[in-house]
């Protein structure tokens, strides 16, 4: 099946892993897919302290230059804000934009943060903070074992945003642990950084599937048949 490149970025504290069963599932179904792990989340020993918010877009930008064809980039969680920097600089490369659980961020995720890496929270942090429906036990555990902090300037770093050809890439927006009507509602009141480009956007399909902030683990199947829409609506299958 000729379909549409997809490109997998995982939210803070993931690599590549944590997208396997998504990927297994739309390989199963033919498409072509790429799953990244950012600088300095490879493991435990990384150094971290040099990471800077351009590297990941960087290579978000490589991976996606090399799937050789306009891809579908698909970022989860915190990874908005270096994905919508993304389709600003190479917005002609990218077929579609899906966000899971997230938003095409504009400015920093945490000026503030001053810190050289922000480890996972705790347990009791991220029940109070996200939505876990779904999650087995199992999972939770797999997750505390294999996250990496996340480098300190990827927070507290924000990127310049020039390229106008930006708001006209299609942009799926995949809500799981809000509902879209509650994303939308927030966007409008609060205005926060994760949400900043929603309002700039010419080009948004909002989709509802309600589970945890990890769908790629609590609904693996069904994200995986979302975004395999996506490739194929984009390759025009």
């Amino acid at each position: 099946m000729d379909t549409t490149p997809i490109i997998l970025v995982p939210g803070f504290w993931l690599g590549a892993w944590a997208w396997d069963e998504v990927a297994a599932s739309l390989r199963a179904d033919g498409h072509h897919v790429t799953a990244l792990t950012l600088p300095g989340l490879e493991s435990l020993d990384t150094d971290r302290a040099a990471v800077t918010l351009s590297d990941h877009i960087d290579a978000i930008c490589q991976a996606v230059t090399a799937a050789g064809r306009p891809a579908v980039l698909t970022v989860h969680s915190g990874t908005g804000f270096a994905g919508y920097a993304a389709s600003d600089r190479i917005p002609e490369r990218i077929a579609a934009m899906v966000y899971v659980d997230s938003a095409p961020g504009i400015g920093a995720p945490d000026a503030d943060f001053a810190g050289s890496e922000k480890p996972l929270p705790s347990r009791e942090e991220l029940e109070a903070e996200e939505n876990l429906t779904g999650l087995s036990e199992t999972q939770l555990e797999t997750f505390r074992r294999r996250a990496i902090p996340e480098p300190g300037a990827i927070l507290r770093e924000g990127a310049e945003l020039t390229n106008e050809a930006r708001l006209d890439v299609p942009t799926t927006v995949i809500c799981t642990g809000f509902s879209s009507d509650e994303i939308k509602a927030f966007a409008e009141a609060e205005h926060p950084a994760w949400l900043g480009g929603l309002a700039e956007l010419r080009d948004v399909t909002w989709i509802d599937l309600p589970t945890s902030h990890w769908p790629m683990w609590s609904r693996p199947t069904e994200l995986a048949g979302i975004i395999g829409d996506v490739a194929r609506r984009a390759s025009g299958a």
